[in-house]
């Protein structure tokens, strides 16, 4: 069974992603496992989705199918005006360097390398020039200016967290994918990047699709996605964290 579902209140906004009857599914025989269920999902472009579900329910496997990290084994997935459904590993690749971002729980800094020359990796992975001024200005908006020769074992775990969405933001993407993003901060930090996200969307006009399991960091989206057993099961429109966390009791009871 397919479920169809537009994010978004305003007629005429452009989509940034869409999954089209969207299955995956992973294994053979008997151990076939179906993580998506014939999903039909459009993401506006300069909105906030949060994406969540209980566990299994199939949330993280949405994400990498849009994000066109895995493909999905039928249906069709359109991101930034490209149908990625049949994509090469090299088409996807180079797509992926020049319109999506990826912002994870772990970070994935380079150790060895500054705040700035983390910044700075993807562009030069890219085949582009590295503006110095550029960079540095990103690290500003994050609120990371001063630290600029600071290496991730000399930052707060939060501040690493801001270094990694600003490795995102210096590559201008079309879309901003968020895996649990502030997963691994304390509230106060997570704050902080919570509202650096919806500063984002609100002056850029950042697309951002974020997968999450924090009540208060889906009630900061603009809207919340529910899935359960591989199907999108409810929406929420700017909901409080007590009406997340009561929906998602509900689908885990």
């Amino acid at each position: 069974m397919t479920q169809a579902i537009a994010i978004g209140d305003q007629a005429g906004t452009a989509t940034a992603v869409e999954l089209r009857s969207v299955t995956r599914e992973y294994g053979s025989g008997q151990a076939r496992v179906r993580a998506l269920d014939g999903v039909s999902i459009g993401f506006p472009a300069g909105s906030w989705t949060a994406v969540m579900g209980p566990s299994g329910s199939g949330k993280s496997t949405l994400l990498h199918c849009a994000a066109g990290l895995e493909q999905c084994t039928s249906g069709q997935v359109t991101l930034a005006g490209h149908d990625v459904t049949a994509a090469s590993d090299d088409q996807l690749t180079t797509l992926r360097r020049g319109t999506v971002g990826f912002v994870f729980q772990s970070f994935n800094l380079v150790g060895s390398l500054t705040a700035e020359q983390n910044v700075a990796l993807p562009i030069r992975l890219a085949g582009q020039r590295v503006s110095k001024k550029d960079v540095r200005a990103v690290l500003a908006q994050v609120g990371l200016g001063e630290r600029l020769r600071h290496r991730p074992r000399e930052l707060s775990g939060g501040q690493q967290q801001r270094v990694a969405i600003a490795r995102a933001m210096a590559m201008r993407p079309s879309v901003l994918f968020a895996d649990e993003p502030t997963g691994a901060l304390d509230s106060h930090s997570a704050r902080t990047v919570l509202g650096l996200l919806r500063r984002m969307v609100e002056t850029i006009g950042q697309t951002i699709v974020m997968v999450t399991h924090d009540p208060v960091a889906a009630a900061a989206a603009d809207s919340v996605v529910f899935l359960s057993d591989g199907r999108i099961v409810d929406r929420l429109v700017r909901p409080s964290a007590r009406e997340v966390a009561d929906r998602l009791a509900a689908l885990e009871g």
